[in-house]
């Protein structure tokens, strides 16, 4: 039997409701990283006869995950600015956050101190206050819909003032 142009367009609509009756009917929503603080552990500084300059930064991350399902975040990649400026990269792989919850994480991050950078840190650990974000984006394992990226945007942002660990 041959078909009727007439008949094939009447069928397009039908087959437009069978294919998004298959297409998820619920978006995907972006998971959230908050810094729940963040501390500078130990600073080299740039000169003399030591070895390579870096900052040890401690960052306590909370990944919240607003989904109906599971993530597995493959990668979660920031570059960190102080003052607005930016002083390093952190990268964190393989973090699991369960179903409408969040996962704790936390980063040991070292950073190569430059001249450029130096200033930024020896402020925080002079204990004053700078404003710190952390720009950057993350790739999601979201199963059967394959690894998703999110971003660029602002992780996160705040103030970040702590302790003196200089005597100068």
């Amino acid at each position: 039997m041959r078909r009727s142009p007439t008949m094939l367009l009447a069928a397009l609509p039908l087959s437009a409701v069978a294919l998004t009756a298959c297409a998820p009917t619920q978006i995907i929503q972006v998971p959230t990283v908050t810094v729940q603080s963040v501390r500078l552990t130990r600073l080299s500084l740039p000169g003399g006869f030591g070895g390579t300059p870096v900052a040890d930064l401690t960052l306590n991350l909370r990944v919240g995950n607003p989904n109906p399902i599971a993530l597995r975040m493959a990668n979660i990649a920031s570059d960190v600015i102080i003052d607005g400026s930016t002083v390093g990269r952190v990268n964190l792989p393989n973090v699991g956050v369960p179903a409408r919850g969040t996962a704790d994480q936390v980063a040991n991050v070292s950073i190569p101190v430059t001249l450029n950078t130096a200033a930024s840190f020896l402020k925080i650990a002079r204990g004053q206050l700078v404003t710190y974000r952390l720009d950057g984006g993350f790739t999601a394992d979201l199963g059967p819909l394959g690894l998703q990226n999110f971003g660029p945007f602002t992780l996160s942002q705040g103030q970040w003032k702590q302790e003196p660990i200089l005597p100068f």
